[in-house]
């Protein structure tokens, strides 16, 4: 038995082989229960910090990675304890098979590991997701998805050099030298883009709107649905859905409507000259007790101005912070209500006659 066991192929005995397929098949075996423990693990360390945290959210989250990345670390490590076959050490365009083979394991550990992190940082953004749930500030929520979307961004990044310098044996910091120049160059290229990223941080700290604010700017009218790193995504009155760079929603003068502690209505009369001053004041007098609703905090009624063809009154109200809707049906009812007042009055508006009279010349 021993004989075949130390019997050679490919330049590594039976036994060898045998002895790493046994520990990779263990581990592939094991990795759910070891990873769910490990797992376990870490959620005692981390219950310390953050009290409320999901045991059952934490596990199911962070295991299945961490069980992937321990198959996968165990595996290539054993497989790097065997010698790799003379035989298949040849050149593919200059480049050896062994060295495309730790290539490859050095890129999928890699990989598992990036992998890992990204469900942590999802798993931490679901903690200050539910915290934040609990303040009566939307910013904090908005905070929680742009640094989840962040810090997803640098470890994309990370991974990325870790590849270059692990997988393909790349010198980092000579790299990043030589890139310098390059990397000047970008940067004045993806100046625009810079500058969106600065202003999405401005707007996150400066707070001018948060997601769910209706705002105005450029002529557009909308509700803030997302606020990304580059724009800010918003649905218009017309359920149009528009991207907006947020160097703009900084530097462009915004109106945020959700902000306003009152809407303002407003209506301009111009009377005729034949108009009785009694008749004028009572119009005035009738406008003020229609304008006298429930939800008109203040108002304004006066006779403005008098000028060479018509008598000018002014009529201004301001309602507390209603809906859209509820706006535009108290205003339909109050000009309706002093429309028929002046029918009543039988006042007539300024320019209404059309009569043309010709006077003939002897």
């Amino acid at each position: 038995m021993n004989e075949f066991l130390d019997q050679v192929w490919f330049d590594n005995t039976i036994r060898s082989y045998l002895i790493v397929a046994a520990v990779i098949l263990f581990v592939i075996v094991i990795k759910r229960y070891l990873a769910r423990y490990l797992a376990a693990s870490i959620f005692f360390l981390l219950k310390k910090v953050w009290k409320n945290l999901d045991r059952k959210t934490f596990i199911n989250l962070v295991a299945k990675p961490l069980g992937f990345f321990l198959a996968v670390f165990v595996a290539v490590i054993t497989l790097h304890k065997l010698i790799f076959p003379s035989a298949l050490d040849f050149d593919i365009y200059s480049v050896t098979l062994k060295k495309i083979f730790h290539s490859l394991g050095s890129l999928v550990i890699v990989f598992s590991f990036i992998r890992l992190l990204l469900r942590a940082i999802d798993f931490i953004a679901l903690i200050l997701h539910e915290k934040a749930e609990l303040t009566a500030d939307v910013t904090d929520n908005q905070l929680v998805v742009f640094f989840k979307d962040f810090f997803k961004v640098i470890v994309a990044i990370i991974g990325l050099l870790m590849v270059l310098k692990f997988a393909f044996g790349f010198n980092i910091g000579n790299l990043l030298t030589g890139l310098s120049i390059v990397g000047a160059a970008i940067a004045l290229a993806l100046r625009e883009s810079l500058e969106n990223l600065i202003a999405s941080f401005i707007i996150f700290f400066d707070k001018p709107f948060a997601t769910g604010d209706v705002v105005k700017v450029h002529a557009f009218t909308g509700t803030v649905e997302k606020i990304g790193l580059r724009s800010t995504r918003i649905r218009t009155d017309q359920k149009t859905f528009i991207t907006v760079p947020n160097k703009q929603m900084v530097d462009s003068i915004l109106d945020n409507l959700s902000l306003r502690t009152q809407r303002k209505g407003e209506m301009r009369l111009e009377l005729g000259l034949n108009t009785s001053s009694d008749k004028l004041d009572q119009l005035v007098e009738g406008i003020r007790n229609i304008i006298n609703r429930s939800e008109v905090e203040n108002s304004t009624v006066l006779l403005n101005d008098i000028t060479h063809n018509a008598f000018l009154i002014t009529v201004d109200y301001f309602t507390g912070p209603i809906t859209q809707d509820e706006f535009n049906k108290a205003k339909e009812e109050i000009n309706f209500s002093v429309l028929r007042l002046i029918e009543s009055l039988k006042i007539e508006i300024a320019g209404r006659s059309t009569d043309i009279h010709v006077t003939a010349m002897g």
